[in-house]
């Protein structure tokens, strides 16, 4: 089974699980490795990164919420030349495409960004973030600038406020796909009772992305992945209900990182459904033919074995 999340033609990316990690949630490459077993995504979207160094925002930087959590991070990383140098190894052991995140700051710092990213054979796609300030008029230069410097799809990260439309000029700039969308901006009182900005994350977003999601879906001819709130299997199952191509995970990787794989095996069909009879100790959840039959030989040899009628 395959997923196909960008515009059909030439160099178009096709993944095999439509499940990948939002952009900001699992770093650069392998920071989960021992957590996530990554060739089980779709893809592996990078943290943002921007051209030039950024460092991290001052205060605070989270504060809870009830039904989800407030982040502000100023999206820190260390430049778009570095993290290409530090994780290239990493991105080409791994058995999944690389989307990287660019920050669109502006055109001239996407094209020179671009003209980097296309030299480096270890990243399959780009997924273009905007400013929530973004006009329709700003997209349109900063995708056709995007596209004029590279030929790797390119995906258009839009924002939850006025988003519909941001979406429908990113589709006639030319870009291959968009993700809809950027956790919505909001602001909370932290501990010490300060207000603090940020973007909001956690379920309680999920039905007005979703509703979003199924309105440009219907609409636009490039595919369309849904992000925000999904924190079950059953959660992005809706999204792809709604017409979406492929799901985003965002905040539920922090706190259950392991469910992240599960949906991704999940939607993937790697997942078998329980056995009629089956007893607690012989399907759970989640459960994979690779489980179901493992056991090792003293030369390490796989011996596939039946579960129990």
């Amino acid at each position: 089974m395959v997923f196909n999340i960008t515009r059909v033609g030439k160099g178009s990316l096709t993944l095999e699980s439509p499940v990948m990690p939002a952009a900001g949630t699992v770093g650069f490459a392998d920071e989960y490795r021992s957590i996530i077993k990554l060739e089980k995504l779709g893809a592996l979207v990078t943290n943002p990164v921007t051209l030039l160094p950024r460092s991290p925002a001052n205060g605070t930087r989270v504060v809870s919420l009830e039904g989800g959590i407030l982040v502000h991070s100023g999206l820190p990383n260390p430049g778009l030349s570095k993290v290409i140098r530090e994780h290239r190894a990493a991105w080409d052991k791994l058995h999944v495409p690389v989307i990287i995140h660019l920050v669109a700051t502006t055109p001239d710092e996407v094209e020179e960004a671009m003209l980097l990213i296309d030299e480096e054979e270890t990243i399959a796609a780009v997924e273009l973030g905007l400013h929530d300030d973004s006009t329709p008029d700003d997209v349109g230069v900063l995708v056709r600038a995007a596209l004029a410097r590279a030929e790797k799809p390119l995906l258009v990260r839009v924002p939850l406020l006025g988003g519909d439309k941001i979406a429908r000029v990113a589709a006639e700039a030319g870009a291959d796909g968009v993700v809809v969308c950027a956790a919505p901006r909001g602001t909370a009182r932290d501990a010490g009772g300060r207000l603090v900005s940020g973007r909001i994350y956690g379920p309680i977003i999920k039905p007005v992305v979703l509703r979003m999601v199924g309105l440009l879906a219907r609409e636009l001819t490039i595919p369309v992945i849904g992000a925000g709130g999904i924190h079950s299997a059953q959660d992005a199952r809706d999204y792809l209900e709604a017409g979406a191509r492929a799901v985003q995970v965002d905040s539920l990787t922090w706190v259950q990182p392991k469910q992240l794989e599960a949906i991704a095996r999940d939607l993937g069909g790697l997942v078998l459904t329980q056995p009629h009879g089956a007893f607690a100790d012989e399907w759970h959840p989640a459960m994979g033919e690779t489980e179901v039959n493992r056991a090792v030989r003293p030369d390490d040899k796989t011996i596939i074995q039946k579960p129990k009628k």
